[in-house]
């Protein structure tokens, strides 16, 4: 059975870029459109990834991770933060909220797999 991953990304052009790369290489994809939009399907879908850009209208990708991680079936799944946001400060508030990983956009789609690949359960 394939592993679904929840791609959040308020911008439309980056999750249509995600969703192709990630079905491409056989994963199921439930995309949302903001933190609060992903933290709805995140409670009706079991996911096997959650992939989250953090600047995001409404509730970002740092609020969402804090609420997921409180969620008992997301304490152990894997939140991949995809952002233009590379700076330590950041990347050490992401790790301190929970996060798995960091990728930075633009990103490239074997990288994105390769790391994909490495955390998935």
């Amino acid at each position: 059975m394939a592993k679904t991953i929840l791609a959040v990304d308020d911008s439309a052009s980056i999750r249509q870029m995600l969703a192709f790369t990630l079905r491409g290489a056989g994963y199921e994809v439930i995309e949302a459109v903001d933190g609060q939009d992903a933290l709805k399907k995140a409670v009706h879908h079991q996911v096997n990834l959650v992939l989250t850009d953090i600047n995001m209208p409404g509730m970002d990708g740092l609020k969402l991770l804090e609420l997921l991680r409180k969620l008992t079936q997301y304490q152990s799944v894997p939140i991949l933060m995809l952002t233009t946001e590379s700076g330590d400060d950041m990347k050490a508030k992401g790790k301190a909220a929970g996060a798995t990983g960091w990728l930075v956009k633009p990103f490239n789609p074997k990288s994105l797999l390769d790391v994909i690949g490495k955390v998935i359960n």
